[in-house]
């Protein structure tokens, strides 16, 4: 079976508008640039995909509209309301100050969601092997009751709870390594045994108090919230390493029906709110190893939904090396940029990052995966 592929042009027309370093303030003290979260990334990476060849490779998943009882399985009514009003009187904020938006932002939103919806539905149902969704705006920063980071509505969080209301899905894991940590994910989910919540950031970036080693879980959900805050600087070694000793070990234990993956290519050299060096061949070798884990105990159920990622120039060759491994085609595609991260220290992993791994997987075993294993047998 082949490889599933969600993109439509008006997530590239999704308004963020004109702001200073993200956050839509401009004025006479502050020179007006387009805000950070721009249509850029997505669409060159959009447009790789195409002159490669891997296009014509790919099956191609229509995006549809998620549905207002989509949505409210996840958002208060009163913030889907309120972007749906705001949005059709000339745009708004998510709520945070960092989450601009202009004039039909709420229908491109609902697209995103419904794109990440169809990714899973493909897959839950056979028709494609495993799914990338290129959405945007990007949604793993959305708590329930307002919008964050850029992210207005869950993407991720709602296709789960669709699936889980019309598919049957129960047990389902996230991974995710876009480079702030996924806290609106988290929330969402922290209080839920049946969802295990993997997320691989840099310390203390966004948002500034989140996504610590010690968060794992509330109540019924002690246990399957699993962060692995990863030090400033750290490369393909530090990040293949956490996915090969925590992330792997984790799914296996957990044994979901579907992994979904938020993919940042934040984390990668040369983005701009990042300051990590993960290169194609990081994103590559991780995606191979979730690709495997998936086959072993899910039947090879893969999702990955687009999320952050902020270099015009680099994301589109960390894309493609993923959807190349997802798809099992190689296209011939040389990353020219990497090779002085491949050379420098980044490539290995330094004893600051091995300790956090190591901290990440004994809590792991010791909160999550001891528990999860007695409850299995």
């Amino acid at each position: 079976m082949s490889t599933g592929y969600v993109w439509h042009e008006l997530f590239a027309w999704h308004d963020t508008n004109q702001g200073v370093a993200g956050t839509g303030k401009a004025g006479l003290h502050a020179q007006p640039f387009p805000h950070i979260e721009s249509p850029e990334s997505k669409s060159r990476l959009n447009s790789m995909i195409h002159v490669s060849g891997l296009f014509v490779r790919l099956e191609k998943l229509a995006p549809r509209y998620a549905l207002d009882e989509d949505l409210l399985r996840v958002h208060t009514p009163e913030y889907v309301e309120s972007i749906r009003t705001l949005s059709g009187s000339g745009g708004g904020d998510g709520g945070d100050g960092l989450t601009p938006f202009g004039t039909g932002s709420y229908e491109v939103a609902k697209l995103a969601a419904g794109g990440t919806i169809a990714a899973l539905e493909a897959v839950l149902q056979g028709t494609v092997r495993n799914a990338y969704a290129l959405v945007r705006p990007p949604g793993h920063h959305a708590r329930p009751e307002m919008g964050m980071g850029a992210c207005l509505f869950a993407n991720i969080a709602v296709a789960i709870r669709w699936a889980r209301e019309t598919q049957g899905l129960n047990r389902v894991a996230v991974v995710d390594w876009d480079v702030h940590h996924g806290n609106g994910t988290q929330t969402i989910f922290e209080e839920d045994p049946d969802t295990l919540t993997i997320s691989l950031h840099q310390e203390q970036l966004f948002p500034f108090d989140s996504g610590h080693l010690t968060e794992n879980g509330i109540g019924a959900g002690e246990g399957t919230t699993i962060n692995v805050p990863l030090p400033a600087g750290t490369g393909n070694g530090g990040y293949v390493d956490a996915i090969r000793s925590v992330v792997v070990p984790a799914l296996t234990n957990f044994r979901p029906e579907v992994i979904i993956v938020a993919s940042g290519f934040d984390a990668s050299a040369l983005d701009p709110l990042g300051n990590q060096v993960v290169t194609s061949t990081g994103y590559r070798e991780m995606t191979r190893l979730l690709k495997s884990v998936a086959e072993e105990v899910c039947g090879g159920k893969l999702v990955m939904s687009h999320e952050g990622g902020y270099s015009p120039i680099y994301v589109p060759f960390c894309g493609l090396a993923v959807l190349e491994e997802l798809s099992g085609v190689s296209t011939g595609v040389e990353d020219y940029l990497e090779d002085l991260w491949l050379r420098g220290p980044a490539a290995s992993t330094t004893d600051a990052q091995r300790s956090v791994i190591e901290s990440a997987r004994q809590l792991a075993l010791q909160l999550g995966l001891t528990d999860i294993r007695t409850r299995l047998h």
